[in-house]
């Protein structure tokens, strides 16, 4: 995956040959007009959009971004502090509008005060794209398990609780964020253990084999109850390493 980074541009690039950077570099007054671009803009630009020089910067944007660019722009021309690093979607060459960081400094007069603004842009639409589906992934993981009716505790492979779905917080009658960051004989503290599989119920052994079994546990409230539970190490599908364990408890009765 591209990752998405950051980069602080020269405060002077007078004596650089500007058509040499690899990425796409423009100078704009203090209207935003495109006063200079390298080799890299240049090619960058559509060519139904005419001339890149003198042309305004938000003739390029999407439009709902123009009128609050425009303003985010005048203000910090006022405010002559330096530009921090924005995102824009630009209508480009490829004939859609992708989405740029861009990573400003101001171009000042001789009185130190802001001129115009030197820029380098750099393309993170795929990287945008490909963050929004992992985020979607994880969110539709995280409802699937989230539904289950079966308790799930997930730890990392110290033993400390990272997940808890709805189920887990009515089973052990207590809210998530009191689940998590806790060492996992806390989260479910065992009385009794009876094995399906004649393996022993322990944190080594649960990241190194799947274990099954019966046990009695305790709520909040200190009351007994038993539960069905089975445990699988979690392995890394890059590096097969085992980054964690995933605990599924089924409720069987309560006793006191």
């Amino acid at each position: 995956m591209n990752e998405i980074f950051e980069f602080t541009p020269p405060t002077a690039l007078v004596a650089l040959d500007i058509d040499a950077l690899p990425l796409p570099y423009a100078e704009v007054d203090a209207r935003g007009i495109v006063t200079r671009a390298n080799r890299a803009a240049l090619a960058l630009h559509h060519p139904e959009q005419g001339n890149l020089i003198g042309k305004s910067g938000w003739d390029l944007m999407a439009l709902d971004e123009k009128v609050f660019s425009h303003a985010a722009f005048s203000a910090q021309m006022r405010s002559g502090m330096e530009p921090p690093v924005i995102i824009r979607n630009i209508f480009d060459r490829s004939g859609s509008f992708r989405t740029y960081q861009m990573h400003r400094s101001f171009i000042r007069d001789a009185q130190g005060h802001p001129a115009g603004m030197r820029m380098v842009l750099v393309d993170i639409t795929d990287s945008i794209q490909q963050l929004d589906e992992t985020r979607l992934s994880l969110k539709w993981l995280e409802n699937a398990v989230a539904s289950l009716p079966d308790a799930v505790v997930l730890t990392d492979p110290l033993g400390f609780v990272r997940s808890v779905n709805r189920a887990a917080e009515e089973l052990f009658r207590c809210p998530a964020q009191e689940l998590t960051g806790r060492i996992i004989e806390e989260v479910i503290p065992i009385v009794a253990y009876d094995p399906v599989d004649g393996s022993p119920l322990d944190r080594r052994t649960a990241i190194e084999r799947h274990c099954k079994g019966f046990a009695t546990l305790r709520d909040r409230d200190h009351a007994k109850f038993k539960v069905e539970i089975s445990t699988s190490p979690i392995v890394s599908g890059d590096s097969g390493s085992v980054i964690g364990v995933a605990a599924i408890l089924r409720r069987l009765d309560r006793a006191v």
